[in-house]
């Protein structure tokens, strides 16, 4: 067996783009192999900011031969059949063919022996492919050639068994990138050309050349470097695996050094330090033994020098120096104006062309918050109403404008140098929160309620201006907000008519352009409501079973309670859920909805022969079996018991009124034929199996549910 190696050694890769090209380049080539009816052990693909390398080890030195048999016309057919068979399949006479008995008489058949190529010949022009089909998310030209890459590609290096490639990828135009046994090390630290000839070779040489290739392996040895330069001086490392992981794709022989920040500028609030380090210098924090930030970073580096790298740290702090200098500039200018008179300079920022300004939205989260205020216990409504108003204002400060994700966190800061509750100054930091599933979740009364009206404003907003997620595409992230929403209600417990909200949402707006007025009767509502408002009820539907899906709770059981209608309390909603799930696991709930299916398959089934309904009342006149009067009477018993305790939110013993049907079910389809000759007892009894499907109905949508 033998093994193929390749590397393509360009520009730059930009980091965000390596993981996914390496994952790509393997996948490309090892379909390709798999289409060739090459097999293989094992394949890696590696990646550093340079080059991207695949290795496939166990590959045959031919491909295996190939039979494909095909059946002709029946012996004796006319001869334009047999020539047309012939030509086919490539032969020129019968003699080449077989006749073979199929039980229906004498058949033609063509045995096509197709010789394996040997793995070397197949290979180049399968590399060329694989390559030319990878795709970037950007890419680019160069010089005159037409083939485009994330950035110039100058040399390709394809090895089989020891020995180079025959073949070259096409630039067009007349141009090519030769196959050839050499690769280079470091742009810097590495010599000149490196012959190899194997994997092992070659990551050994490259090492030797100060490239580690491994991405694995550059982020061990900045995670050791750093832990410990940082223990040298009583530090440890902020946590910050995003950063960690970009850092990895910007080097190819990490070299982690420690410079200092002028003590001068450790008055900034630390996420300000932090942010104008991390975003634009892509250094690591430092924590001292407290928790507080330290005035000092580290930087990996790309070189190792000649003074252990004093030239590199110096010009690092001479570069910090300056972006802390305009951020303190920023935060001394910042103060000298307070928020509240910020607010008006939001309407010269523009939300949405139909939704209005910046301004515009604050007016209205401080309607909806002041609505939202009596529902989220603790929550003060003067407090909610002023960092409602607040929340937006520090869009206008200059350090928003230099840092943009600072959004809200330094409005806190402003907040408190101003004076305001701390309250409310905590609900202007967190009222975007939580930004994704791993964001932490407020509980502060102000916060949330602040939180819930920018979300819902945003979602009711874009709903209806019919600016609806559609697959893929979510340009204004109303997943995330949704998902957040929710997290909101949930983890806080919160009991919220979501409808009601947003039609108290829908009424603040002032849209640009015809407003919608589509109502729909929704079932289990018993009025009319506007149909992107529905619509936006089916969304959070949607991500609710998302959210749910991930902590194990079957979706089939959340579209069960969601299908009957008219609940639009999260709360309540997946407390019926967990009900339903825990009755669903019992013997008793398990046969009853087996009996359920089996009711409802017959009725729909029967309702379809006879083109009618049997959703009515069951005539007690016709109930002549008394297994049909004990299931009719035990039906009213458990629709009454189960209707009582939903009242009561008591989900729990609604479903032990469901439970108590099984056995007079059980005993209805042991003993009673439903397809009576009576045509009348007929009818009653199909209204009879339609009452089951309408009692446990009014708990949940049982033919949702899967098993």
């Amino acid at each position: 067996m033998s093994e193929l190696l390749l590397e393509l050694l360009s520009e730059e890769i930009p980091a965000r783009m390596q993981a996914r090209a390496a994952e790509d380049l393997k996948r490309l080539v090892t379909d390709r192999l798999a289409e060739a009816r090459l097999s293989f052990r094992t394949a890696a693909a590696y990646v550093t900011p340079r080059r991207l390398a695949l290795v496939v080890e166990g590959l045959p030195a031919q491909q295996p031969d190939l039979t494909d048999e095909r059946k002709g016309p029946r012996v004796g057919a006319p001869e334009q059949a047999i020539q047309g068979f012939l030509k086919s399949a490539g032969l020129e006479s019968l003699d080449q063919c077989e006749q073979r008995d199929t039980g229906k008489g004498m058949f033609w058949f063509a045995v096509i022996r197709k010789q394996g190529r040997p793995t070397v010949a197949v290979l180049p022009s399968l590399v060329s492919e694989a390559v030319a089909a990878l795709s970037w998310p950007k890419s680019m030209r160069w010089a005159d050639h037409e083939f485009r890459w994330v950035r110039p590609l100058h040399r390709i290096l394809a090895i089989f068994d020891g020995a180079v490639l025959d073949g070259a990828l096409s630039l067009g135009g007349g141009a090519s990138i030769p196959f050839e046994g050499a690769t280079r090390g470091h742009r810097f630290l590495g010599p000149g050309d490196i012959a190899v000839t194997r994997f092992a070779d070659y990551k050994a040489k490259l090492y030797d050349a100060k490239v580690v290739l491994d991405p694995a392996d550059r982020r061990a040895a900045i995670r050791a470097q750093a832990d410990r330069l940082a223990a040298g001086e009583g530090l440890t490392v902020k946590a910050d695996e995003a950063l960690l992981e970009e850092v990895v794709g910007l080097v190819e022989w990490p070299v982690v050094l420690m410079g200092r920040i002028d003590e001068s500028f450790m008055g900034l609030p630390p996420e300000v330090l932090t942010t104008a380090m991390r975003a634009h210098q892509k250094y690591f924090s430092l924590l001292d033994g407290e928790g507080r930030l330290a005035p000092c970073f580290l930087v990996v580096s790309n070189m190792e020098t000649a003074d252990g790298g004093r030239a590199i740290v110096a010009g690092n702090e001479r570069v910090l120096k300056a972006r802390l200098a305009d951020a303190k500039f920023f935060w001394d200018q910042d103060r000298k104006t307070k928020l509240e008179e910020r607010v008006p300079a939001l309407q010269d920022i523009v939300f949405h062309a139909k939704l209005g300004t910046v301004r515009q939205k604050v007016d209205r989260i401080q309607t909806l918050a002041a609505q939202l205020a009596p529902l989220v216990p603790g929550a003060d409504l003067d407090q909610v109403r002023r960092a409602a108003l607040l929340a937006k204002a520090d869009l206008t400060t200059g350090m928003v404008g230099e840092f943009p994700e600072l959004q809200g966190i330094m409005g806190r800061y402003y907040a408190l140098e101003e004076g305001e509750r701390p309250a409310v100054a905590e609900a202007i930091a967190e009222h975007y929160a939580p930004l994704g599933p791993n964001d932490r979740c407020p509980v502060a009364p102000v916060s949330v309620a602040v939180a819930l009206a920018d979300k819902i404003d945003t979602l009711v907003g874009f709903f209806a201006i019919d600016e609806k997620p559609t697959g893929s595409k979510d340009p204004y992230a109303l997943r995330r907000a949704a998902l957040g929403v929710i997290r909101l209600i949930v983890e806080n417990r919160l009991r919220i008519p979501l409808v009601q909200i947003f039609e108290a949402a829908d009424a603040n707006l002032t849209i640009a352009g015809p407003r919608p007025t589509q109502t729909e009767l929704a079932p289990g509502w018993e009025r009319r409501i506007q149909k992107h408002i529905l619509d936006l009820l089916d969304f959070f539907a949607d991500r609710l079973k998302v959210a749910l899906r991930e902590q194990g709770v079957r979706h089939d059981l959340i579209a069960a309670v969601f299908a009957r209608g008219g609940e639009d309390d999260l709360v309540r909603l997946l407390a019926r859920v967990d009900a339903l799930k825990a009755f669903l696991e019992s013997e008793d709930g398990a046969n009853l909805l087996t009996a359920y299916k089996r009711a409802s398959n017959i009725v729909r089934i029967e309702e379809r022969k006879d083109k009618r309904s049997y959703d009515g009342a069951v005539e007690e006149g016709l109930l002549r079996a008394p297994e049909e009067q004990a299931l009719e009477a035990a039906l009213t018993e458990a629709a009454d018991a189960s209707r009582r305790a939903l009242a009561a939110e008591d989900f729990t013993g609604a479903m032990a009124a469901l439970a108590r049907l099984r056995r007079p079910v059980d005993v209805f389809f042991d003993k009673v034929t439903v397809n009576a000759e009576d045509a009348d007892l007929r009818a009653n009894r199909l209204r009879l199996l339609s009452q089951i499907r309408a009692t446990l109905g009014g708990v949940a949508d049982f033919s949702k549910i899967e098993g």
